[in-house]
């Protein structure tokens, strides 16, 4: 749970700073917390599954 205050706190900063960093940073700060986001549903969705078998 800290992994997504953490990771929408960042994606928050790089959307408030979008218009002070060049476009390609803010793209990849954007695309990387995305992925991030992406593994830990990911993650959050395996280990709910495993636990709902057990």
């Amino acid at each position: 749970m800290l992994f997504l205050v953490v990771a929408l706190l960042l994606l928050g900063i790089v959307v408030g700073s979008a218009a002070y960093l060049p476009w390609p940073v803010t793209l990849v700060l954007g695309a990387l917390i995305a992925v991030w986001l992406l593994v830990f549903a990911g993650r959050e969705r395996r280990r709910r599954n495993r636990t709902r078998r057990a």
